[in-house]
């Protein structure tokens, strides 16, 4: 193999003609940012890149946070007129809750109101049954919630927490595990097969929340729902003859413009937390905030969230690159040449799988792409088209220094190529006898 390697730097200063403009994402820029929270992820929610970090992948507590996965299965699965029927242990959920009772049955759209406007942890965990119990066996899928025991309860609580998992790993989050529906916090001892013991928390990290939180506004199928719902500033509705009235805790969506979804968190292990999500100028952006301060440092969030926000609005933007792909043809060893000659050198052009190019992201200055090739230089023949000969791989040296994987795209021959053996050359002095 032949290792080529080419570097592009695509990018150059955008300035707007008789403005001055500071250069983005400069080191002191990072370096000015400082945040309350102990782990927080400023990410672009179509890619997933994290712009910038803070011990984003450290896993931690993400208290009520934890409803977005709630939410998203639950508008995944269930019809949002459906109603659901309340169990003891349900109602037996701590502050704060909408204070449903054993028995009573809610549609599934006021519960998820309830449940992301208010936070309430009865709503979650209400929700939670009701779907996980489809999982469980028949005699337990066909019983009346309401008939639960406390033990079945959290049977059918540990099924959905066993698609807000699945769920998780098919998004590509790693240190993410959730055992509740709500985010209370929560440990469970796994006993392996040989004997020994694995201690697991319910937690998350900052890196994986934002990419939780994007994939709901973004990628999901209800993904118009979920955003209805995160965005409504108040919501009522009346259920088993009592009147509800929720408000939305997201304070964030009023405090910049573009801010259209979001949840807030807290225990006293997580702390306050938070996750929303910001759009303009066709650039989506998402932040999330683990630790942010204990109370009294409930506001502490929101200028976190600001400061982030702010930054990746002054300093990243959306650019193509397209860039001019040096490919060398490669020969082909004992080739047949298409003008019948056996003294002529035969080599062919290579192909690009293509649909890599151009790469639209977004990025700041200082910021350049650098293209590894990687392609045979020799073939044996015979060849036929279409074989892969190599790659070509993308990467971003970011503005913080890390270099990023983007993408691969594979190098194939571009022909047919016959194998220069005795009949072919054969038949090539015969050619050359009828001219004469």
């Amino acid at each position: 193999m032949r290792k080529c390697k080419i570097i592009w730097s695509f990018f150059c200063a955008f300035v707007l003609c008789l403005l001055p403009v500071q250069p983005a994402c400069a080191a002191q820029d990072r370096e000015d940012i400082s945040l309350y929270a102990t782990a927080a992820a400023l990410v672009d929610a179509e890619t997933g890149r994290v712009l910038y970090g803070k011990n984003q992948d450290t896993p931690m507590a993400m208290a009520s946070t934890t409803k977005i996965m709630t939410c998203i299965i639950i508008l995944e699965n269930l019809d949002l007129d459906e109603e659901v029927t309340v169990s003891d242990y349900a109602a037996s959920m701590p502050k704060v809750k909408l204070y449903v009772k054993c028995g009573e049955k809610y549609k599934v759209r006021n519960l998820l109101f309830s449940m992301m406007l208010e936070s309430h942890n009865d709503s979650a965990v209400v929700l939670a049954e009701n779907l996980g119990k489809r999982y469980l066996s028949d005699e337990l899928k066909n019983k009346d919630t309401a008939e639960f025991t406390t033990e079945e309860s959290k049977q059918a609580v540990a099924e959905f927490a066993r698609l807000m998992n699945e769920k998780a790993e098919e998004i590509g989050c790693t240190q993410t595990y959730f055992l509740t529906p709500n985010g209370l916090d929560a440990t469970q001892t796994i006993t392996m097969e040989d004997g020994g013991t694995v201690t697991k928390e319910h937690c998350t990290t900052a890196a994986e929340l934002a990419q939780i939180m994007s994939y709901c506004v973004l990628s999901s199928p209800m993904r118009d729902l979920f955003r209805e719902i995160t965005a409504e500033a108040s919501y009522s509705f009346s259920e088993n003859g009592r009147s509800f009235s929720c408000s939305n805790h997201n304070a964030f969506l009023s405090m910049m413009d573009g801010a259209f979804s979001g949840k807030t968190g807290f225990t006293n292990k997580a702390g306050y937390c938070y996750v929303g999500a910001l759009e303009r100028d066709g650039r989506t952006y998402v932040v999330a905030l683990l630790a942010c301060g204990w109370p009294n440092n409930k506001s502490y969030k929101w200028s976190d969230t600001r400061e982030l926000m702010e930054f990746g609005l002054e300093n990243y933007t959306y650019r193509d690159f397209e860039p001019e792909t040096a490919l060398a043809d490669i020969v082909v060893e004992n080739g047949a040449s298409p003008d019948g000659s056996p003294y002529q050198e035969v080599s062919i052009a290579v192909e690009r799988e293509g649909g890599v190019l151009p790469i639209h992201m977004l990025a700041c200055d200082g910021e350049s792409i650098e293209a590894e090739v990687e392609c045979k230089s020799a073939l044996m023949a015979p060849v036929s088209a279409g074989e892969q000969v190599g790659s070509i791989t993308y990467y971003l040296n970011e503005a913080s220094g890390d270099r990023r994987l983007l993408a691969e795209e594979k190098l194939f021959t571009g022909q047919n190529v016959e194998v220069k053996d005795l009949k072919y050359i054969m038949r090539y002095i015969g050619d050359c006898f009828l001219v004469f």
